[in-house]
Parts: structure tokens; sequence; C-alpha cells
């Protein structure tokens, strides 16, 4: 199981890792967040450079279907992708590249250093060229246009009845596939340049996140930050037109109130775990751009009453806010009705969790879902799966809420059909 946690070129990034070969593989648990720590606790002490972010400790990919063991949320939506609900490794060896500095550190307890920096040395510089990636079929919905606006309707219903007051309505597009997805990858991180990036491979599939948005931060003294995103604009290729797009949504009140209802949930969240009084907004509204679309983003802060309490945060918010809606529960139980598949790894999250408090991660949006079928040849081949969606309100417009259902994917899905196969129906 190798993870790469990536922060692209993006200014808001630092640092790069590689985690290899883990002590230990959590997959799926009724109590995953008590065996994570378990797991976590049973690390030897780390005696290297106090600076480095990672010590040793957590890494890898939890699926939004991991809040099951969480909350009680019926199964009605799809369970077609047949992968791990978490892919959790407990890792001494990290390979950890700061990118403002230029530095690269190789962790590894002291018996395994000699072997690892040998190897590492004595890589031949030439590589097998890996298999090309291809699409095979044209990308397809799992909801039509028609049926979208159904379920918008239906949204709406609830919101009138008083049983949220914001819902997040997503759609999933699908692709047959064969090669080597590390080739999407790359070619997709170089059109987002997300700060979130990750590629993670697994024994029957893989996760390629390209997210802008992070989940909880925690610096080793308790200090935590979360940074939800709600509200967005496409961006638009005049540079005129671009800023007011921008300072539309900046000054949307449709926008700024479906995100401040989340920051509401976070703060609530945030609360459970954090010394009273402590959970502040000292961001509110911010835009911050990325190549296909502006986003609104806010951002929470607090201190946790005790440094021993990282997973328990991370299980209390999890999954987070912006990608459910509010009431967080009621959200998920309607989301379970009305999308016709789980969403697997899909607003579920990357990072890592270091034994010395250290925590990382991010809000999984932007990110495909591939699985193996079979291989012909020594070609792995399968499907693929991209999602999109976005929080409805009382005001929202169907029109324009499913059109940025396709401005969220414009520099995925039309750059792999450009570039590996198929169009886009």
């Amino acid at each position: 199981m190798a993870l790469f946690l990536d922060s692209c070129d993006h200014t808001a990034g630092q640092w790069d890792f590689i985690f290899r070969q883990p002590k230990q593989v959590v997959t799926a648990s009724l109590q995953w967040p008590e065996v994570l720590e378990s797991a976590l606790n049973s690390l030897p002490v780390y005696q290297g450079p106090s600076h480095l972010p990672f010590h040793g400790g957590l890494a890898g990919a939890w699926s939004y279907d991991a809040g099951r063991a969480l909350e009680t949320i019926p199964a009605i939506a799809q369970a077609d992708i047949t992968l791990p609900e978490l892919c959790v490794g407990l890792y001494t060896q990290a390979l950890m590249r700061n990118r403002k500095t230029g530095e690269t550190w190789l962790l590894a307890p002291t018996e395994e250093l000699e072997a690892l920096q040998t190897f590492w040395l004595t890589q031949p510089d030439s590589k097998p060229q890996p298999t090309t990636f291809e699409l095979l079929t044209t990308w397809q919905s799992n909801m039509s246009a028609v049926e979208y606006a159904d379920k918008f309707a239906q949204v709406q219903t609830y919101l009138r009845a008083g049983d949220c007051y914001q819902i997040n309505l997503a759609q999933r597009f699908s692709s047959l596939y064969a090669g080597d997805t590390w080739n999407a990858y790359e070619l997709l991180r170089k059109n987002n340049n997300a700060p979130f990036s990750a590629f993670m491979q697994l024994e029957h599939g893989s996760l390629l996140s390209l997210s802008p948005e992070r989940f909880l931060a925690i610096n080793e003294h308790g200090n935590v930050e979360t940074k939800p995103i709600k509200g967005t604009r496409p961006r638009a290729t005049d540079s005129k037109q671009d800023q007011q797009l921008a300072a539309e949504l900046q000054s949307s009140p449709k926008d700024r109130a479906e995100n401040v209802m989340i920051v509401d949930l976070l703060r609530n969240d945030l609360s459970r775990l954090c010394i009273p009084g402590s959970v502040n907004v000292p961001k509110l509204f911010a835009i911050e751009s990325y190549p296909a679309v502006h986003h609104l983003v806010s951002t929470v802060t607090g201190k946790l009453t005790s440094t021993d309490h990282n997973i328990q945060l991370f299980a209390a918010c999890f999954p987070g806010g912006s990608i459910t809606g509010a009431p967080k529960i009621r959200a998920m139980e309607i989301i379970d009705e009305l999308e016709p598949h789980r969403r697997s790894f899909y607003c579920g999250s990357f990072g890592y969790f270091s034994q010395h408090g250290r925590v990382d991660t991010s809000i999984a949006i932007r990110t495909l879902v591939a699985t193996r079928s079979e291989r012909l040849q020594n070609v792995q081949q399968g499907t693929i799966h991209c999602w999109a969606g976005g929080g409805l309100v009382a005001d929202s417009d169907c029109a324009s809420e499913y059109q940025e259902t396709f401005d969220k994917v414009a520099r995925i899905i039309p750059v792999l059909t450009q570039q590996f196969g198929a169009r886009q129906s």
C-alpha cells in the first residue's frame, strides 16, 4: 500500500510525503478510531530532528462511508465499489520533501536506515516505462439532467419541511479504462495544482485526489485549523470577467449563507473536544482561486483540551460538514436516499497523524476512484469514477447548481478525455 501526499506547486503547500511498507494496515473496523489510536500508541519513541512534520504514525485514506461506523445511516444507495472503507497504514518509513528549502528527509528505524539509504542511492536512473492510461468509453453520469432536477426538487421538499437547512447532492461520472492510473494522476496534478493532492495505490484499485480543501490540521501543541469551502464560481479566460466572477461570489448572499451554515456546524464539531472559548473564526468568506473555479473559504480554529485527542476530534468531525450539509446526520440520511450509489472515497479524507501530535488531512473532493476488474496481457483494466456536487439551500437554483457540478470537474474529466481517449457524452 503506497501513498503519495502531494502539495503540488501551490503556495499553501510545503511538504510532500511518500509512505511505504506499513507495519500495520487498517482497512475496516466498526471501532476504527480506537483501533487507530491503539496502533499509534504502539510506536517506538522517535529520536530524529524535531522540526520534521512526521515522526512515524498513521497515514492513508478514509472513505466517506467510514462514517457509517460512527453514526447509524441507512443502506439505500448501491455499494458497487468493493474497496475497503478505509486504508490507513502505521508507518515508520517516510520520504519527506520540503518544497521551500529543497531538502529531502528519509525517516526509518535505525536498524533499517542503512539498507534504505543503499536502496535509494543505488536505484538506476532509467526506469521502465509504465503502461499508458486509456479511457475505453465515454463518461456516463449516474443521473440525467431530468433525474438531477427531480432529486433537487426532493431536496427542496426536505428543506421546506425543516429536516435540514443545507443538503449536499452529487452526481457520479464513470468510464471504463485500461493502463496505469499514475499517468492520469500526473496529467491531472499539472492541470489542477491543488495543495491537498494525493495518489494511493491499493491492491485492487487506486485513488487520485486533486483536493483544494483542508479538513483538519493540528500542530504538536493542540492548535486546530479547518478551512471549509462552500461557494463556487467558474474561472473565465478574460481577466476582467474572472475578477468580476470572484467579486460576485464573495458578495453573494446565498453563497455567504451556505458558507456560514457550515462554519457554524464545524464550530460545534470542534467545540466537542476543544477548550471552551477557544473556537474562533479568524477568516470568513475569503476567496481562493484554482485553475477551474473560485471558492469561498472560511477558517475556523480552536485548541484541543488534550493533545491526545487528535483521532477523537477527527472522528467527531468526520465526514466534513462542507460535503454533507447540516444538520449533518439528517443530511447524510437524505444523501443516501437520493444519490444512486455510495460515495466511496469521494468526500472522505486523506492525510497523516504523526506520533508527536501533528496532523494534516483533506476533504477528498475532486477525487477519482479506480477499481481493477481484470488483467489482460499484464494490462490492468477496470472502471474509474469521478464525482461532483454542491450544497443546496432553500434559494438554490436547479440549473445553476447542476452546471456547478460540471464547473468543478472542468479540469478533470475534459482533460482526461482530451488526452486519453473517449469523448464525454
